[in-house]
């Protein structure tokens, strides 16, 4: 099972930055977890919340973004460019820079191991048919059924992940997951326990704010 670090490992560094992805890169974790939005001067910056200091991400410049936040931000190529050995699961928080997303993945998708997720759906669909890395649906509420939630995506090649929020695992859903082809991550596990649960349930992934969890494997 794949130990993801969610947004880099910091324990003792900002999120999201150059400092915290080389910590869990010598973590020996096997993959980095990041967030990019657009700022307002077209930089793809690695952040995670729409609002800071009571602004818009988007509003913003990147040295605006980066003086609210008091620590420098890295960009989607910048960190793709420094940590080229792990796997990169690159969440899309929003349509908005969805373009220049495209074109910087573009440029890394031959010599790099990408995955695209997002909560937005359609976001996922239009990277799998723009580039060629694997893209993954964000799933936060336990659906009806599994066809309820990929009906939209049945036949897509290049979407073969589900990430699954911890709080709604169901392992019948997992395994039914698993039969169609598609590679189940989970998101938000932080303790042994957890852990090892989803090493018994199907889970080919896990992305952890606790990265020390490799000791585990």
């Amino acid at each position: 099972m794949l130990v993801i670090a969610h947004r880099g490992n910091h324990t003792e560094h900002n999120e999201n930055t150059l400092d915290a992805f080389e910590a869990a890169v010598k973590l020996d974790v096997d993959g980095i977890e990041t967030d990019v939005r657009i700022s307002s001067d077209d930089y793809l910056v690695l952040i995670h919340d729409r609002i800071i200091s009571g602004k818009e991400v988007c509003a913003l410049t990147r040295k605006e973004i980066e003086y609210e936040i008091g620590y420098q931000v890295p960009t989607l190529d910048e960190a793709l460019e420094c940590f080229p050995g792990v796997i990169w699961n690159v969440e899309i928080k929003t349509w908005r820079g969805l373009e220049l997303i495209i074109q910087v993945l573009e440029k890394y998708q031959s010599n790099r191991t990408i995955l695209v997720t997002s909560f937005r759906h359609d976001v996922i669909a239009i990277c799998a048919s723009s580039l060629k890395v694997d893209c993954g649906l964000l799933a936060a509420h336990r659906p009806l059924s599994l066809n309820s939630l990929l009906v939209d995506s049945i036949g897509v090649a290049r979407i073969n992940h589900i990430v699954w929020d911890y709080d709604i695992l169901d392992s019948s859903l997992l395994k039914e997951s698993a039969a169609a082809g598609y590679n189940n991550f989970v998101y938000g596990i932080e303790t042994k326990s957890e852990f090892e649960y989803c090493k018994g349930i199907d889970v080919g992934g896990v992305i952890t704010d606790s990265p020390f969890l490799i000791d585990y494997k």
